[in-house]
């Protein structure tokens, strides 16, 4: 669940020092200018939430994190390392310990659900094939899916378990680093709101760092640590939720503010009072 303050962190550290440091960045598409100079740090520990109206670039932001857009300028510093800088095979050594949950799950339609994990683990960590479907399982089992949903396809599951086993494959290779573009999206409320907790369950229990895209509100008031906003080709603002939405800014205050943000801000209190009531 959201901490009010990184003082609060489940795992009881009060700083983090950056895993991701991301400086001067720009990334363009010919003649528009998606991002110019944009700072921004992933602390060590934390769920970080990225918000931004249409066209602010998360995804892209997400995607140049992680290798998969060549950004025109600036720099990518991850555990240290300049990604930008580092050569192909040196890059693909720290970009194996990123997990990425794409928005549409991206997995294989062709292979079953622990045929899809399995592929990570004997691409990249040369395990052979019965000892990668065994792991594999446990994978699945770790995001809540039954035991014999790794032999269906992706085809024969709810969006809410093709959800949970595109998160399973993010996590074969056992990551530091979890990425998540609009996870919650397509699910009902139920779905988003277990999907949520399932997040902040696995970032307590394996010491994982998340960099979140997400539009949805309630999933930031209940996973996120601290909330990002892009606006005008920049971060605008980083820091806890609180903070943030107090930000003097037309956007933030629409968003945060406005009748959706009130209702997502009023059940989270609810929440709150109702643990603290049973504790």
């Amino acid at each position: 669940m959201i901490m009010a303050d990184m003082a609060a962190s489940p795992n009881g550290q009060t700083r983090h020092e950056p895993v991701i440091e991301v400086r001067d960045l720009c990334n363009r598409f010919g003649d528009h200018i998606v991002h110019e100079d944009l700072d921004l740090d992933l602390l060590r520990g934390e769920i970080l939430g990225v918000v931004g109206g249409s066209g602010t670039g998360k995804t892209v932001l997400l995607r140049s994190i992680v290798g998969l857009n060549t950004p025109a300028s600036g720099h990518i510093r991850v555990f240290g390392e300049d990604l930008i800088q580092l050569s192909a095979r040196a890059r693909s050594r720290i970009e194996q310990r990123f997990g990425v949950l794409f928005q549409g799950g991206a997995l294989f339609t062709s292979l079953n659900l622990q045929e899809n994990i399995a592929v990570p683990l004997i691409e990249h960590a040369g395990l052979k094939r019965p000892e990668a479907e065994k792991l594999a399982r446990m994978k699945l089992a770790l995001t809540g899916l039954p035991p014999d949903a790794a032999v269906r396809y992706p085809s024969e599951l709810s969006g809410g378990m093709v959800k949970r086993a595109s998160l399973a494959r993010a996590l074969a290779l056992d990551p530091e680093i979890l990425f998540l573009d609009e996870p919650t999206a397509g699910l009902d409320p139920i779905g988003a709101a277990a999907f949520d907790r399932l997040i902040v369950t696995l970032r307590d229990a394996l010491g994982l760092t998340v960099f979140l895209v997400t539009h949805d509100l309630d999933t930031l008031y209940s996973t996120c640590d601290r909330v990002a906003v892009l606006s005008q080709r920049k971060v605008l603002v980083a820091d806890t939720l609180e903070k943030v939405a107090a930000t003097e800014d037309d956007w933030v205050q629409d968003y945060f503010n406005g009748p959706r943000g009130r209702a997502a801000s009023y059940a989270f209190r609810d929440y709150l009072e109702k643990r603290n009531q049973e504790q």
